[in-house]
């Protein structure tokens, strides 16, 4: 059984939809999902974009135009149509939602399920292995932790199958992480098995942030052993102890009392904004990350830390029933509590977490240039300034030739990380369109090229430029639709007299500053790709024209003219060349007649 479709909409129907809340998806006329949206009540909300407002931003109103169809889904809160917003954009990635700048694995810490269980960092989260803690934003927070583990307990490093049958048959002997202490032995029978568990669900138990529980055990378990004169043991608790307290010691930010509590704050500018992530319990910070948001719309900070709050608390798998912010969320939560502290600890979390943010954005746009590469900061300008989801590390720029109307041919340049990758340089001659016809031939070679990228399952380019104006760009967006790739490689083209960059179906063009780097890329790639259409332009002319003359020869004819050519390269080649190797490549008789025709035209 298929399933259900959900109905479409004209945007001339938005009063018929319900005065209730949903979450609204809008397409363009290629039924690609353009914005994901949620509301409070459908029919206001979704009928607020299409109402000619001085308030609509440009982007907006640019977005409007494209909307071709809308679905929209019920719900029965606002928190629920808040997360199934976010489930959307996360697997859609719409070009006019909020971009989060994130493309980074974070590592794990898993506690594997095994018997006689391991603890290790990993970056693959496979649920059936184990129990996974994380994610850590700080391989070097993650690493103090794996650290302070493996210092209170005896934890295996090994990859045996511990199993009882196995151990009893004695497969395994004790390696050198038994002999420096390490480890006490269980693949030869000398650790009981409940024993190594116990320690088990306490390295868990500080995984998960609760060390008073930890801290106990230890003073108790130190308060019994010298109660029995067992000094040692009783020492060894007690710089179990030490460890633990020097651990927490570190990140203690605020009144230990403070536990169980996530801390959200956001700073924004015109383009981005940067939310930061502070995961509190016990008066320790055990999980920290900064994210960077691109803005597509006008959404506004309140809305952006709302839907990073669902995003973050889902990615580090928290339950803490009590989030702190500097600003009011746009919607009550469903469980924890909703707090913007005015005074006090909690007010000091809020301000600490703000200086993470403002540090995180202060390192992103003032990062001194010698720490990006220049083609690295060229790509990041361009990504910018085109507003595209992936950085462009391959692009494929397109130029048309028919001087005059002769030999109609095209190029296709390759720029990989911002420079010409000239292996991938590819000529073309036109082939289905007669006479000189720009917008068809670019829709030929267009179509020809991602053709045989797909039929050669190759990777698709992150951008592809075309040298011409809307007419050029249009044809080019027609071949990438037939083909079911328009939407899934960004393509723009570039007007030559004022350097103008047309997107697809914006009539308005983007006019990039005349010094910025990325458009000299896009410039550099439009020259090359001119010059390499020119070229073998001139080279086809060129062959044309030596053929006709070898082929004016008495008994050469086009095969024979073209063995030359092939061979010696050039006309001029053939007249420098000894008689015995043009006899080599097209025999006595041939050649003779080559020599003396040349012979008589150099003595007239």
């Amino acid at each position: 059984m298929g399933d259900m479709e959900i109905p479409r909409y004209k945007p001339d129907q938005v009063l018929t939809f319900p005065d209730s809340p949903g979450v609204y998806r809008f397409f363009n006329q290629e039924n690609v999902l353009i914005y994901v949206g949620k509301a409070k009540s459908l029919k206001k909300r979704v009928a607020s974009y299409f109402n000619k407002s001085a308030t609509q931003s440009r982007k907006t109103m640019k977005m409007a135009r494209e909307i071709a169809e809308i679905e929209f889904t019920l719900v029965n809160t606002e928190f629920d149509a808040l997360l199934l917003e976010n489930n959307l954009i996360k697997e859609n990635q719409p070009k006019y939602n909020i971009l989060l700048k994130d493309d980074k694995t974070f590592p794990f810490i898993v506690v594997t399920n095994e018997r006689f269980p391991r603890i290790y960092s990993t970056r693959r989260v496979i649920p059936s292995l184990g129990r996974y803690f994380g994610p850590y934003a700080s391989v070097r927070a993650m690493n103090s932790v794996l650290d302070l583990l493996r210092k209170l307990y005896k934890i295996r490093t090994c990859k045996f199958n511990l199993s009882e049958a196995n151990i009893g048959a004695g497969k395994f002997k004790v390696c050198l992480e038994y002999h420096i202490g390490n480890c006490l032995g269980p693949c030869e029978g000398l650790q009981e098995e409940d024993n190594y568990q116990h320690d088990i669900e306490s390295a868990i138990n500080i995984l998960k942030g609760n060390l008073g529980q930890v801290r106990s055990h230890f003073k108790s378990g130190m308060q019994e052993a010298a109660e029995q004169l067992a000094f040692e043991k009783a020492q060894e608790f007690k710089e179990r102890l030490e460890l633990l307290d020097k651990f927490q010691a570190k990140s203690l930010v605020v009144h230990p009392k403070i536990s169980n509590v996530d801390v959200f704050t956001i700073v924004t500018d015109e383009k981005v904004a940067f939310v930061n992530f502070l995961k509190i319990n016990e008066g320790t910070i055990i999980n920290t990350q900064t994210v960077e948001v691109r803005k597509k719309l006008d959404e506004t900070p309140e809305e952006i830390l709302t839907l990073m709050v669902i995003e973050l608390r889902d990615r580090f798998q928290s339950s803490s029933q009590e989030i702190i912010t500097n600003l009011p969320l746009v919607i009550d939560f469903e469980g924890p509590l909703l707090t913007v502290p005015k005074i006090g600890d909690k007010k000091k979390l809020t301000e600490l977490s703000i200086k993470n943010a403002l540090f995180f954005k202060k390192e992103r746009l003032n990062k001194p240039e010698d720490t990006l590469s220049r083609d690295e900061r060229i790509m990041s300008k361009l990504q910018q300034d085109l507003q595209l989801k992936t950085l462009p590390k391959h692009i494929e720029c397109f130029d048309n030739s028919n001087l005059g109307g002769t030999n109609p041919v095209a190029s296709m340049v390759c720029f990989k990380n911002a420079k010409p990758s000239k292996q991938n340089y590819r000529h073309y001659n036109i082939k289905t369109v007669e006479g000189p016809n720009d917008f068809a031939s670019m829709k030929e070679i267009v179509g020809r090229r991602y053709k045989r990228l797909l039929d050669e399952k190759s990777g698709l380019p992150d951008l592809v430029v075309v040298d011409g104006g809307k007419g050029q760009l249009s044809s080019a967006v027609e071949a990438l639709n037939e083909l079911g790739l328009y939407g899934r490689i960004p393509i723009v083209g570039i007007a030559k007299r004022l350097e103008e960059i047309y997107f697809p179906e914006d009539p308005i063009p983007l006019h990039i500053e005349k010094k910025s780097e990325s458009l000299k890329l896009i410039q550099h790639m439009r020259d090359e790709a001119h010059r390499f259409a020119i070229t073998f332009h001139r080279q086809k002319r060129s062959n044309s024209t030596f053929k006709t003359e070898l082929e004016d020869i008495p008994g050469i004819g086009k095969k024979t003219a073209d063995k030359l050519l092939g061979y010696f390269k050039s006309v001029q080649k053939v007249i420098q060349a000894p008689e015995e190797e043009i006899i080599a490549v097209i025999g006595t008789e041939k050649a003779k007649s080559v020599v003396s025709h040349f012979k008589n035209v150099n003595t007239k």
